[in-house]
């Protein structure tokens, strides 16, 4: 197990690029299945979680071939559909939340597939009902086998079919629509994820040959074709870090300009923070965050305090809520943090507390944060991260804070963050990786 000793309350300056984003990355990866010809993908993120499902491809007998750095072709021809049966697959899909999205290509293309319940981040109930409600309205069958909630699924007839979607799910919209693209007749799913990572991904099949309108919008319909040819795909900028950059130079009182963002594609997140008094300043297509002092928290017309809550594209990502709220610590002012999706998201907070910040824990989705204006700044101390998200608020804390601090566990960390550590000592982080 690894470990982050930061000694904190260090200014920071210089410039930082954003990774490819981990999340259209996985849906991206998955859809290399769709097809025998070679898909050549620029921009991958190196982190944890990629890196395995890129591994379990190759397991699966995608031919995998690295051209440069963060730029793969991948080759699904001879797919071993015998491995999805195996032990060592069941351990590996586990192991990773994304693997439930090779699913709906391997049904759209083979007509059966097998996947474990996969793992992931522990932050409360994770519910699948969405991916497999939407894939049984195409035709799918499933079988559970055993205790362990290993699933066979029986496709060999896929069918378009209206649906309408429980939730606006990213990662089952992704599923759904990467197997209808190959089912025969016209699939139209309503109250679709619209997020820009869906919006890459309906790109990048229409021009592998599939047949989407809607791109974009909550309204999907699919025509079905028999095939899908290659394509060369680059990835967008992982909006979940330059989110987290921004409240890093907040926090720091850090003047820190974030490279080649994709700023028409961020949607409220810019604004977000800047109701938190984060000046941000669009220079070309980089977001300047010039070093501040102070940052004071708007109130809403009426005088009540701030709320700052996430919500389905176009709305503020959950992804972002751990962020947001650390940030607000040190702000001058009062936020309420609503943080509706995940049950156990919030319970990072404790951390936070024991380093000097006001927060009262309303309930599992609801934390009060009573800002402390840079006046009292957070204390360095020993803790150990829960999740990806949870894990680089805590590290945003440990950097602005005043001593020592260890952050345990970053293997969390590193399933979404790449080099996390080399990049802020180019900023001028005092940060070091030890191994316990």
């Amino acid at each position: 197990m690894s470990s982050f000793i930061i000694n904190g309350g260090k200014k920071l300056s210089g410039e930082i690029t954003p990774q490819g984003a981990k999340n259209e990355a996985l849906q991206i990866l998955c859809a290399t299945l769709l097809t025998p010809e070679a898909i050549t993908i620029h921009n991958i993120p190196d982190i944890r979680d990629v890196n395995k499902l890129i591994d379990l491809l190759a397991d699966m007998g995608v031919q995998v071939n690295s051209t440069g750095k963060g730029s793969y072709t991948f080759k699904a021809e001879n797919i071993n559909l015998d491995y999805l049966k195996s032990v060592d697959f069941r351990k590996k899909g586990a192991g990773l939340r994304g693997s439930v999205m090779i699913l709906g290509p391997l049904l759209a293309r083979f007509g059966k597939g097998y996947i474990p319940h996969p793992g992931g981040d522990k932050i409360g109930r994770r519910r699948l009902d969405t991916h497999f409600i939407g894939l049984q309205k195409l035709g799918a069958r499933f079988n559970s086998e055993g205790p362990n909630s290993f699933y066979s699924i029986d496709a060999s007839e896929l069918k378009g079919c209206y649906m309408l979607l429980d939730e606006a799910s990213v990662t089952g919209t992704a599923n759904i629509l990467m197997a209808a693209v190959m089912a025969k007749g016209t699939t139209t799913i309503f109250n679709a994820a619209c997020e820009p990572y869906l919006v890459q991904l309906c790109r990048m099949l229409n021009r592998m040959g599939a047949n989407i309108s809607g791109v974009g919008s909550n309204l999907l319909v699919i025509e079905g074709v028999d095939k899908l040819g290659g394509t060369t795909h680059t990835m967008l900028p992982d909006m979940i870090e330059i989110g987290s950059f921004i409240g890093l130079a907040a926090m720091t009182g850090s003047a820190i300009t974030i490279k080649n963002v994709h700023f028409q594609e961020l949607g409220m997140i810019p604004e977000v923070f800047r109701r938190l008094g984060i000046q941000l300043e669009l220079q070309g297509d980089d977001i300047f965050i010039p070093a501040q002092e102070t940052y004071e928290v708007e109130t809403f017309m009426d005088g009540s305090i701030m709320t700052i809550a996430d919500a389905p594209w176009p709305g503020f990502t959950p992804d972002l809520i751990s962020i947001a709220l650390v940030v607000a610590t040190q702000a001058k002012g009062s936020v309420l943090i609503h943080q509706k999706m995940f049950e156990s998201r919030l319970f990072f907070v404790d951390k936070l507390i024991e380093m000097g910040a006001q927060i009262i824990l309303c309930d599992p989705h609801r934390a009060t944060i009573i800002g402390l204006n840079h006046q009292y700044p957070l204390r360095g101390i020993t803790m150990s991260s829960p999740d990806i998200r949870a894990g680089v608020a805590l590290l945003i804390a440990a950097l602005s804070a005043r001593g020592k601090s260890q952050i345990d566990n970053i293997e969390q960390i590193d399933r979404g963050y790449q080099d996390i550590d080399g990049r802020l000592r180019a900023l001028g982080a005092d940060i070091e990786r030890t191994d316990n």
